[in-house]
């Protein structure tokens, strides 16, 4: 970044002065002109530990101070939006607050809900997770106190001097002496914008960064400049993206030796005695060492570093012997995360994520099974579920859109399932420990990776066993940051577009007029041909729906005075509508009459009205975690698939059904809008994102029965057009999601009938009344299983009295029993295997349509594996096993003799005969 990006009027006015860190090398400003260094952390220790540098605050009145200060200055307070990132398609979590106005207010797309805005936003971050508890400093959430100014060709805020001039006030406000503030340069590249930005540091701290966002990678008319090797174009819009940290800037207000001690005094006080540890606190010693490290902790960032070097250099800076210093920190570094961890998990599972292998369900199962692991190795008397109620109680649970009683019930079964994992993964480990260790190898990385991603497997319990079975395998400490950076962002693999060639045509061609929105009752239209191209046709306005957003395209004809063209699919282009049509080819500038085809459209209609249904019927069941994860609407079927976190019982599937058929019979009217997406988010929510987030401006609103959602899809006009809703079946997907199968309309109660006529066939078949059946069916089942028993129970009886028959042959000195015998392969394979038993060799082969081989040795040595494969050859077939035990079959009964002949053969050879 040009260093004139800097040279701003109200340092200079200020009297602060440019210099060069004597350690770092960093650009920097100050208005101590006697100052050597950056004030950054390493390059200046902690000074304010025991030294507060504000006046004292609580968390709460720190924030109050920072959004109340910035309301007097002409900014509007907007109250927080959720830790989950659902107005994103790019990342899961909301990492920044700057992130709650990307991608439509950044781009200048929609205008921002204020302008300025002030705002206090919960983010988080996973990339630093090894550093949380270690480093005195890091959180995994942390609040991004926060003042933005949105400027505009036609409307210009504030920028660079004015927003200092802010920082300098606030810290002046809360007692700083602003003598020790340095402003350090530090460009800014993220998310393919840039600008100048400057960190803003005390006491060794750094407390805020002020960005200038300014630049673009979308290639524009302006000249551009080259940052990190690629070229960055002047923005339209220059905008103000200020983060202040809540939990630091409280910390330098209370001096405590870690931002822990300042932000959960009650949580570590607690946490200390529940492990056992409150002693410590009694401890000078301990108390005077902890207050040393702490000073020393800012070396302790372990991202992409060796815990053990740094942990020597705090050792040495304080002049404690590493084993003691070790030996003393690590249980008080583990409450600090644990502290940590609990309070992020509070807004994690708060705000309705539901935890699971993908997406930010899984960033909250990796956040809960390593808070599980660190208590385990406390050995806490709390359950994690006490700890996160905690949390959600001291931050007020009426900030979350989930209730404390289901965040108890998704962590007991998170901590149920993680129990499952251990028991289950020390076998698997046990396994590939031995495999490495027979081949004289290190376990690799990328199998430690793979056995945490794909069983849940921890690297602490990975290496434990390792060592146990002789094996070695490294962990790097910063293990749990690399694989949620891993997790951290969408990215999405790029399907081929099957339209790519159709895109430039279609984007030189004049919007297609959406009369499916305008007259969604109708069915017949007039239009004109705008253009046709390889079985495409383009009208200047249409009433058949494009395929999208899980609803099917519409079908039907086009006809003109000559020719009748038949419309299979409909996709949409940018705003170009394009008809794939089959028949007689039409031209430009034809007149034609559309006609859809009217049952499926109501049908289309009808379940996609239901799907909005039967979401709110099951968030009303449920609970408001229940998110759309899926949907595909069909004009017989549907399917819903939901976030939850167990599997949806009989019970509740009945009792959404029902709620979903009050829905429909209360007739409630479908309300539908164009609205100004700033506008909807801020009146509904965003909840409104349940099947994705549409692009544009405006976004079309569609409200039913409470329910209110971004949908481009048709739906009916009031719900009691939808008709019956039958829940046909519900499956299990993949942990975490739920998937409901359902018909509407007509098409329900053609399932139901169909369900009827399945009843009425199957109490038909055993003689019984209809409301017998079940209790037949049970009868009947328990007969069945009684029966299988003795029939079991009888051919063990038969291979008894077969075994008892057969004499055998000998062969170099073995025994062997080398015949062909009529039994179904099952009692086949058994009678082998008495035989092997008794020290025999068994070659046996049956059969008519198709004969069964078996071979059964007591030996290694004489290989059944081999010996079947040759004697399934000569039947026509294949065959493979065991050493002791082997089976195949072939087609060719004639060939019986012949086959029995080889396997003869071939165990006289091995046996030298």
């Amino acid at each position: 970044m040009l260093e004139e990006e800097y040279q701003l009027d109200y340092f200079k006015s200020q009297g602060l002065v440019r210099k060069i860190c004597t350690k770092c090398g960093a650009a920097y400003w100050t208005r101590d002109p006697e100052r050597e260094t950056c004030g950054d952390a390493p390059c200046e220790p902690y000074s304010f530990i025991g030294n507060p540098v504000f006046e004292p605050h609580t968390l709460d009145e720190m924030r109050e101070a920072f959004l109340s200060f910035f309301e007097r200055h002409g900014h509007t307070r907007i109250e927080r939006y959720p830790v989950v990132a659902r107005w994103r398609d790019d990342i899961y979590l909301t990492i920044a607050s700057i992130a709650d106005f990307q991608p439509f207010v950044t781009s200048g797309l929609v205008p921002p809900p204020a302008n300025p805005l002030t705002i206090s936003q919960p983010c988080i971050r996973l990339n630093d997770l090894d550093s949380v508890g270690r480093s005195g400093r890091h959180l995994t959430l942390f609040e991004m106190m926060a003042h933005h100014a949105f400027n505009s060709p036609t409307e210009d805020i504030y920028w660079k001097d004015r927003t200092v001039e802010f920082c300098d006030q606030f810290l002046a406000s809360i007692g700083a002496d602003l003598k020790m503030v340095t402003f350090k340069e530090h460009p800014w590249i993220g998310g393919g914008n840039a600008g100048a930005s400057v960190e803003v540091l005390i006491a060794g701290l750094e407390v805020a960064t002020l960005v200038f966002m300014s630049y673009t990678r979308e290639p524009n008319d302006q000249e551009p400049v080259e940052l990190e090797g690629e070229l960055y174009y002047p923005m339209k819009m220059r905008i103000v993206d200020t983060g202040y940290g809540l939990e630091r800037i409280t910390w330098a207000s209370r001096g405590s030796p870690t931002v822990y001690d300042a932000v959960f005094p009650s949580m570590v006080s607690h946490l200390m005695q529940s492990a056992g540890l409150e002693h410590l606190l009694d401890n000078k010693e301990f108390t005077k060492i902890l207050g040393l490290n702490a000073k020393f902790a800012g070396l302790m960032d372990i991202s992409g570093a060796n815990l053990y070097q740094l942990r020597r250099k705090v050792a040495d800076a304080i002049d404690v012997p590493l084993d003691k210093l070790d030996r003393m920190i690590t249980p008080i570094e583990k409450i600090y995360a644990i502290a940590d961890h609990t309070r992020c998990l509070a807004y994690m599972l708060g705000d309705c994520v539901v935890p699971s292998n993908v997406k930010e369900g899984y960033l909250a199962r990796l956040v809960i099974r390593r808070t599980l692991r660190m208590m385990s190795d406390l050995d806490l008397k709390d359950t994690l579920a006490d700890l996160v109620e905690m949390q959600m109680r001291t931050i007020g649970p009426d900030s979350f859109e989930q209730s404390v009683a289901v965040v108890r019930e998704i962590i007991d079964r998170e901590t149920e399932k993680y129990a499952a994992t251990l028991a289950r993964g020390a076998r698997t480990v046990q396994r590939l420990a031995k495999s490495y260790k027979k081949k004289s190898e290190r376990i690799p990385l990328q199998e430690v990776v793979t056995l945490y991603d794909s069983h849940g497997i921890p690297p602490e319990m990975i290496k434990e066993i390792a060592a146990q079975e002789g094996a070695v395998v490294e962990i790097p400490d910063d293990f749990y940051s690399q694989i949620a950076d891993i997790h951290s962002e969408n990215r999405p693999e790029k399907a081929e577009d099957p339209m790519a060639k159709f895109r430039e045509r279609a984007g030189g061609l004049p919007e297609t007029r959406p009369l499916y929105y305008e007259q969604p009752a109708s069915f017949e239209f007039e239009a004109m041909v705008i253009d046709a191209f390889e079985g495409y046709v383009v009208l200047d306005q249409t009433l058949f729906y494009p395929e999208g957003g899980g609803q099917p395209s519409d079908t039907g004809t086009l006809v003109t005075a000559e020719t009748v063209a038949r419309v299979e699919n409909v996709v949409k282009l940018g705003n170009v509508i394009l008809h794939k049509v089959q028949g007689a080819p039409l031209k430009r500038g034809e007149r034609v009459k559309g006609i859809l085809d009217e049952e499926r459209r109501r049908s289309l209609m009808r379940h996609h009205t239901a799907t909005h249904i039967l979401l709110r019927a099951a968030q009303e069941v449920l609970g408001a975690h229940i998110h759309q994860a899926g949907a595909q609407k069909g004009s017989e079927t549907s399917r819903l698939d939901i976030r939850h976190f167990k599997h949806i019982t009989p019970e509740e599937l009945a009792r959404i059904e029902v709620r979903a058929n009050e829905i429909v019979m209360e007739n409630y009217p479908v309300y539908i809008s164009l609205e100004n997406r700033t506008r909807a988010e801020q009146k509904y929510g965003f909840g409104l994102y349940q099947g994705g987030v549409p692009p544009g401006k405006e976004i079309r609103v569609v409200q039913m029965a409470g329910d209110v959602q971004a949908c481009a899809g048709t739906h009916c006009r009031s719900t009691g057009e939808v008709g019956p809703i039958a829940v046909l079946r519900v499956e299990h997907i993949q942990d975490g999601f739920e998937r409901l199968e359902f018909s509407a309309g007509i098409a329900a109660i053609y399932a139901m009938q169909h369900l009827k006529d399945l009843v009425s066939a199957s109490a038909e078949t055993l003689s019984v009344q209809q409301e017998n059946l079940p209790s037949s069916v049970t009868r009947f089942f328990t007969e069945w299983k009684e029966q299988r028993k003795e029939i079991e129970r009888l051919q063990e009886k038969v291979v008894e009295l077969e075994v008892n028959q057969l004499k055998g042959e000998e062969i170099g000195g073995f025994e062997a029993v080398i015949k062909e015998i009529d039994l179904p392969p099952k009692e086949l394979v058994a009678l082998a295997s008495r035989v092997a038993e008794s020290g025999k060799v068994a070659v046996l082969a049956g059969g008519t349509d198709r004969v069964h081989a078996v071979v059964a040795s007591p030996t290694d040595d004489l290989n059944a594996a081999e010996i079947i494969r040759e004697v399934c050859a000569a039947l026509g077939g294949k065959g493979g096993g065991k050493p002791t035990l082997a089976q195949g079959s072939g087609q060719d009964a004639s060939m019986i003799d012949e086959a029995l002949a080889r396997g003869r053969a071939l165990i006289a050879s091995k046996l030298n005969v």
